[in-house]
């Protein structure tokens, strides 16, 4: 467990040579998926004051779902779409790291103290953004920074309009998100 934590931790204060260590060690990828589910139901808690225990669901499930849609995209992009000379990655290798950079995102269970969220969620989406930008600079072997940034930014927007129509299929926001708690 204290290799589980000492990694989150690094992963947080944007440890480089922990984004290689996980990118080489195939045996992370289940602590890469703990740090996944654990940012992302800290986004679910952190949601609970504007929609009660439906936004502890429909934050959770929305957090995990836009992560795997960024982070299949930022795969295409980085190595069919973009790649550099030496790029060579596989969805493993990208997946583990990148789940590791979501570590930041732990920091919006504080979203549940009352007047923090919208603060609180700003700091952990730029947090992430610069834990991703470093993990896909690493796993893809890029020599520009600039490109990684480039990458992360496309699957994001991409993630990003995939789950506004998502939500305007599904009818739009639920009515019981609308009311407060």
């Amino acid at each position: 467990m204290s290799l589980f934590v000492d990694r989150m931790i690094r992963a947080a204060k944007l440890d480089v040579h922990l984004y290689e260590e996980v990118e080489a060690d195939k045996r992370s990828m289940g602590q890469a998926m703990g740090v996944v589910l654990l940012s992302s139901l800290a986004g679910g808690i952190g949601f609970m004051p504007e929609a009660g225990l439906m936004g502890l669901v429909i934050g959770t499930v929305g957090s995990l779902l836009g992560w795997y849609v960024w982070a299949f995209m930022t795969y295409l992009i980085g190595t069919k779409l973009l790649p550099e000379p030496q790029t060579h990655a596989d969805h493993g290798e990208l997946l583990r790291t990148i789940g590791f950079s979501s570590a930041p995102g732990l920091i919006r269970v504080l979203g549940i103290i009352p007047g923090l969220s919208g603060f609180v969620n700003l700091l952990a989406g730029v947090w992430m953004l610069v834990a991703m930008i470093i993990a896909v600079r690493q796993a893809l072997d890029y020599q520009s920074t600039y490109r990684a940034i480039g990458v992360c930014l496309i699957g994001w927007i991409i993630q990003a309009v995939l789950l506004a129509l998502l939500v305007t299929t599904m009818g739009g926001v639920p009515e019981l998100m609308l009311e407060q708690p």
